[in-house]
């Protein structure tokens, strides 16, 4: 989701450069009009999706608008910081990347999320790691800020008081609304503020990113520091994925099938012996440790 990936300005002329190392060097692109006005449909979906939660048609009325800001940027906010991690790295390495592109969509969170495009290979491991964790972790932190905000304008309630979608609890939503709002007794469940739920999917993104598959952000990261085992850690988690959907949420079948459709392979890098120093090794483990504590098997369900 990867759920996952901004200003208008006036356009200017692409030009490619390369180092001595035919390192590819980011410049943006003349296409900047695209990824505003992207921007600002996603801005225009999600405030209505934000609003809409809140019980208000915004076509009907037009202040109703308002109501959808806490959810709306704050969902914007870590996708933007998600995708700018990635971009950031990447020009960093002199990998070219394009600006994020944001999805609008007509769903009740109002988008796809976004992405970023890689317009060169990455050649060294520890490039792909920078690249690859970077966006993750970067969302993840501006998720937990967002969940432990939201929380405290949140309130708890009685289960039989509740009716419709019901979310799964990461362990790491688990940690932070025990810190926040102590321990929920047995019979009650907590109705999110705007600005938890947003974080709520920030860290289902997270967890969609890093699924060690193919070329997601944790088939990267695994590809960086397991490259022989990459392609058997995918080809596992097909069934996996296949599995949890038979048995709970069935949007996991899309996330099986969608590697089976764009591959499950990696691109090889120059050095397939390169060996990673001992910072990026943790760094690389603290993602998949993220990755732990952002999943949740059963993500959505009806109560």
């Amino acid at each position: 989701m990867d759920h996952g990936p901004q200003e208008i300005t006036v356009p200017v002329e692409i030009e490619a450069r390369r180092d001595e190392d035919t390192k590819p060097v980011s410049v943006p692109g003349r296409r900047l009009w695209v990824h505003g006005l992207l921007f600002i449909a996603t801005v225009a979906s999600t405030l209505f999706a934000g609003s809409v939660q809140q019980g208000v048609n915004p076509l009907e009325t037009p202040s109703g608008w308002i109501r959808g800001i806490p959810f709306s940027f704050t969902l914007l906010a870590i996708l933007l910081t998600h995708e700018m991690g990635h971009y950031l790295t990447s020009r960093w390495h002199r990998v070219d990347a394009s600006l994020p592109y944001f999805i609008p969509s007509p769903t009740f969170i109002g988008t796809f999320g976004a992405f970023i495009r890689m317009r060169s290979p990455i050649m060294e491991k520890r490039a792909l790691l920078d690249i690859g964790a970077s966006g993750p972790i970067a969302g993840f932190i501006v998720s937990i800020a967002a969940v432990g905000i939201g929380l405290k304008y949140s309130t708890v309630v009685q289960s039989q008081d509740l009716s419709g979608l019901g979310l799964g609890a990461p362990l790491i939503f688990q940690f932070i609304s025990y810190w926040v709002l102590g321990p929920v007794g047995e019979g009650y469940d907590v109705v999110l503020h705007p600005v938890a739920f947003a974080g709520w999917i920030g860290l289902f993104v997270t967890a969609l990113n890093l699924i060690p598959i193919g070329q997601l952000d944790g088939g990267h990261v695994v590809f960086a520091i397991l490259e022989r085992k990459h392609r058997l850690i995918s080809l596992s988690m097909v069934p996996i994925l296949f599995a949890m959907g038979f048995f709970g949420w069935s949007g996991w079948y899309v996330w099986a099938v969608l590697p089976l459709l764009i591959g499950i392979g990696h691109p090889p890098t120059k050095d397939p012996d390169e060996r990673l120093d001992p910072a990026r090794r943790a760094v690389a483990w603290t993602t998949l440790a993220i990755f732990v504590l952002c999943f949740t098997p059963e993500p959505f369900f009806f109560q």
